[in-house]
C-alpha cells in the first residue's frame, strides 16, 4: 500500500502541516509531476487545491522539477535541489529523482494554492511546530554550563583533601644582610687579639 507524508505549507499564515496520506488518497498523487495542482478533497480538505514543490523517495534522494522522468539519475549540477555548491562555478555530479511521483517517494512537499471555507488549524489542528523536535534537542548552552559545574562541584567533595604543604622558613634579605656585618665586624676585633700574643712571647736572641 502507498503511503506519503505530505508536508502542507500555507502561504498565509507561515504554517506547515503534516499529513500523512495513504489507499487512495496516495493514489492522487502517483503520476503526478512537480508543479501540478491535485484536489485537497481526498486527504479531508475540501475546497483546497495544494501544488507539488518536490519531495524525496526511501534513501533521501530530492526530485528536481527540471529533471523529466521517474527514475533516479546522476546528473552533473551547478546548483538547486541536490547540490549546494560551497565555490562559485563548483559543479558535482548527484543523485536526483525525476519529477514524477512514484510509490518510492516517502514525502511530498506542497503549498496551498486554494484556500477552502475552514481554516486549516480548525480542520488539521496544530500545525507541524517543532514540538518533538524541540523535546529531543540538546540542552542551551547555559544548561550545559550549569550541569558541568553541578559535576565539577561533586568531583571536588568524592576528591580527599590535599596535603598541606610545609611553611618553608627562609630568612629574610635584612636578616641576611646584618649576619654578613656582624661576620665583618668581628674579624678586625680578633687581629689586635692575635698581636698581643704576639708581644707577650718576643722571639729569642
Amino acid at each position: 500500500m502507498v503511503e506519503f507524508k505530505v508536508v502542507l505549507s500555507d502561504t498565509k499564515t507561515g504554517r506547515s502541516y503534516n499529513l500523512a496520506v495513504t489507499g487512495g488518497a496516495a493514489g492522487s498523487f502517483v503520476g503526478k509531476k512537480i508543479g501540478d495542482e491535485v484536489d485537497g478533497g481526498p486527504v479531508g480538505l475540501a475546497g483546497y487545491r495544494m501544488r507539488i514543490t518536490g519531495g524525496t523517495d526511501r534513501v533521501g534522494t530530492p526530485a528536481r522539477k527540471d529533471l523529466p522522468g521517474m527514475a533516479r539519475r546522476k546528473v552533473l549540477l551547478s546548483g538547486g535541489k541536490g547540490h549546494h555548491p560551497v565555490h562559485e562555478g563548483e559543479r558535482r555530479r548527484k543523485s536526483v529523482r525525476g519529477n514524477e511521483i512514484t510509490g518510492d517517494f516517502v514525502q511530498i512537499n506542497a503549498v496551498v494554492s486554494a484556500w477552502g471555507e475552514k481554516p486549516l488549524a480548525e480542520q488539521l489542528g496544530k500545525p507541524a511546530e517543532k514540538g518533538k523536535e524541540a523535546a529531543e534537542k540538546p540542552a542551551a548552552p547555559e544548561k550545559r554550563a550549569e550541569a558541568k559545574d553541578e559535576k565539577k562541584a561533586e568531583a571536588g567533595a568524592q576528591a580527599p583533601p590535599a596535603p598541606e604543604k610545609k611553611a618553608e622558613t627562609h630568612p629574610a634579605p635584612e636578616q641576611k644582610a646584618e649576619a654578613k656585618h656582624e661576620k665583618k665586624t668581628d674579624a678586625p676585633a680578633q687581629e689586635p687579639a692575635a698581636a698581643e700574643k704576639k708581644a707577650e712571647h718576643p722571639p729569642a736572641q
